[in-house]
C-alpha cells in the first residue's frame, strides 16, 4: 500500500472532491432534506442548473412536457437523480483531464447500464447503480495523472493484447486502480456501497456485498470498447434472469441509451 499512498499523495489536484459534490453528499445524509435546499445548492452553479434543465427535456428521460423551472425539474427526476447528475457534471472536468475525456464516457456507459439492468431486474435500487457505476473506475484518475503516457501504454496492452488490467498496472505502477480508488475513497468518506463497489468491481467475490460489485463488474465488461463475453460471468447472469446469447443486444441497447445522456451531459 505504500507505493499507493505516495501515488495518490503525489497528485495535489485530486485530494479533495469537487466542492458542490460533497455539499450534495452530505445534503443527501440529512432525513429531512427538502427539494428547496437540493434546488438551492443547485441554483448557485449556472452549469448544472443548464444541464439540469437539457437533460429532463431530453430523449433520455423522455417526459412529455417542456421544462423551464428547475424547481419543477428537480420534483421531476427526484432528489437522487438529481444527485447522480450533479455528481457525473462535477467530475468531468477531473476525469476528462486525467482519461481524455475517455475515462468519464467510460463511466457514465457503466453508469447507464447498471440504471438499467438493476431497474430490469430489481437487484438494487436502479440510481443507487447508477452512481455506483459511475465512481466504480476513479482510481485510474490517479495512475493516468502520475505519467499519462505510461499509462496509455498500459491502456494499449489490454486493447491489444488482452492483457489483464490490474496485473499490468501494477508491472507499470507498482499498483493498481483498485487500490489508488480505494484510498480515495477512503479520503473522500464515500458511503460503504460506492467504497465497496472501487475495491471489488474485478473481485466482486471478495465484497461483503457482492451484487452490486457483481452488476458492475458485468457491465463494464459489457461496455469495454473491446467487449469480450468470455469476461462476463455467466452465472452472475442467469441470477438476473438474463441469457448469455442476448449479450450483444442488452450491449447495444445500454449503449444507445448512455450515448443519449453523454450527449445531454456535454
Amino acid at each position: 500500500m505504500d507505493k499507493t499512498i505516495e501515488l495518490v499523495n503525489a497528485i495535489k489536484d485530486i485530494q479533495a472532491m469537487p466542492s458542490v459534490i460533497v455539499k450534495t453528499l452530505n445534503l443527501m445524509k440529512k432525513p429531512t432534506v427538502s427539494m428547496k435546499e437540493l434546488g438551492d445548492l443547485v441554483m448557485y452553479d449556472q452549469s448544472l442548473t443548464i444541464k439540469i434543465l437539457a437533460l429532463v427535456n431530453s430523449a433520455y428521460y423522455g417526459f412529455s412536457q417542456q421544462i423551464s423551472s428547475i424547481t419543477i425539474a428537480l420534483s421531476l427526476l427526484g432528489m437522487v437523480k438529481v444527485k447522480n447528475i450533479i455528481v457525473a457534471v462535477a467530475m468531468k472536468p477531473m476525469m476528462s483531464n486525467a482519461g481524455d475525456k475517455e475515462l468519464w464516457k467510460h463511466s457514465i456507459r457503466v453508469a447507464a447500464g447498471c440504471e438499467y439492468l438493476a431497474r430490469l431486474t430489481k437487484v438494487m435500487d436502479a440510481d443507487e447503480a447508477f452512481i455506483a457505476g459511475f465512481i466504480h473506475d476513479v482510481g485510474k484518475i490517479v495512475l493516468h495523472s502520475t505519467n499519462p503516457k505510461m499509462y496509455a501504454k498500459v491502456i494499449e496492452l489490454v486493447n491489444q493484447d488482452s492483457k489483464d488490467i490490474l496485473e499490468t498496472e501494477r508491472h507499470y505502477f507498482d499498483s493498481d486502480h483498485v487500490k489508488t480508488g480505494s484510498l480515495l475513497a477512503k479520503r473522500w468518506q464515500l458511503p460503504i456501497l460506492l467504497a465497496n463497489i472501487i475495491s471489488y468491481h474485478h473481485n466482486p467475490s471478495l465484497s461483503s456485498i457482492p451484487v452490486p460489485c457483481s452488476l458492475v463488474c458485468a457491465v463494464d465488461a459489457l461496455m469495454q470498447d473491446t467487449f469480450n463475453p468470455g469476461r462476463i460471468d455467466k452465472d452472475f447472469l442467469k441470477t438476473l434472469g438474463i441469457d448469455f446469447e442476448d449479450l450483444e443486444e442488452l450491449r447495444k441497447a445500454i449503449m444507445q441509451k448512455a450515448e443519449l445522456l453523454i450527449s445531454e451531459l456535454t
